[in-house]
């Protein structure tokens, strides 16, 4: 829990929940914050298993991973190369298309003369490739010369960033634990969209339902798209999918997160509990589902 990356504060969260339930399970349970000598001390403490509790880089693409395979110490959640994958949005987007999982136009931004013209003539988000949690996420109508300076502070923080149309419609997270889509949520946020602190705070007053305000036929729909982008990144554990979802039915994923949050606001322990599987329940699956060669 904690470690290196610009989502430390809601990883710490995740971990405080989980350490909390693990301890009241019986387990002798350590808390550990990789920040230094990762490998050392993680062979000082020598666990049986590791419950990976980190959001963002050096915690869910494929670093952390790298090294627990190479002690040979069974960890959650997937391995290397598909939390690499899910955590590039490129990447994963080539392999969403090569596998007809239908996703935003796009384009790689590693300088302004890179936007596209296309998908700048309507509303459109810029993102990092490489981030999470919404982090440096922006929704903009079109280009303008104070738009230009926003998205060049953007590449000055990030380096590369991911242009993408903006699709109207519902807000559609679902949840993937094991070999099944167990099932979604519609957030709707007060805010303009669903950024760091709709996610993250209670007094945005984000509103969650579930199950989601669609026909049962494409809420399956959904959970069929969700289990396969799990499959073809080749995930493991629990995973949570992104959608938006036109007017017309039309279903387009965002993204795949190998490391959904844990916290009392996060959305894949609550999906959990409304299908029969409470905190505690959901947190003893993960650990026994731990492994390596993930």
């Amino acid at each position: 829990m904690g470690g290196k990356s610009r989502e430390r504060s809601i990883s710490i969260q995740s971990g405080k929940a989980c350490f909390n339930i693990i301890k009241k399970m019986g387990y002798l349970t350590y808390k550990f914050d990789p920040i230094l000598k990762i490998e050392e001390n993680i062979k000082k403490i020598n666990p049986d298993v590791v419950f990976n509790c980190l959001h963002g880089k050096y915690g869910e693409d494929g670093e952390i991973q790298k090294i627990l395979e190479k002690l040979k110490i069974p960890y959650t959640h997937s391995g290397i190369k598909s939390s690499q994958n899910a955590m590039d949005k490129i990447t994963s987007k080539k392999i969403f298309l090569k596998n007809n999982i239908k996703t935003p136009n796009y384009k790689l931004i590693r300088k302004i003369s890179d936007l596209d013209n296309k998908i700048s003539k309507f509303k459109f988000i810029i993102k990092p490739v490489s981030e999470g949690s919404s982090l440096g996420v922006e929704i903009f109508e079109k280009i303008s010369k104070a738009n230009i300076l926003k998205i060049k502070k953007l590449l000055n923080k990030y380096k590369s960033l991911i242009q993408e149309s903006f699709i109207e419609g519902k807000e559609i997270q679902t949840a993937v634990i094991g070999n099944k889509a167990i099932g979604s949520v519609e957030i709707i946020p007060k805010r303009e969209f669903y950024d760091f602190k709709a996610k993250y705070l209670s007094s945005a007053k984000t509103i969650h339902k579930i199950p989601p305000e669609i026909s049962e036929t494409l809420h399956l729909k959904i959970k069929k798209i969700a289990f396969k982008a799990h499959k073809v990144l080749k995930c493991k554990g629990v995973t949570r999918s992104d959608f938006r979802v036109t007017k017309q039915g039309l279903i387009y994923i965002l993204e795949t997160n190998t490391q959904p949050g844990m916290t009392k606001l996060s959305l894949v322990p609550e999906i959990a509990m409304k299908h029969g599987m409470n905190f505690k329940k959901l947190v003893n699956w993960m650990i026994n589902d731990a492994g390596i060669n993930r």
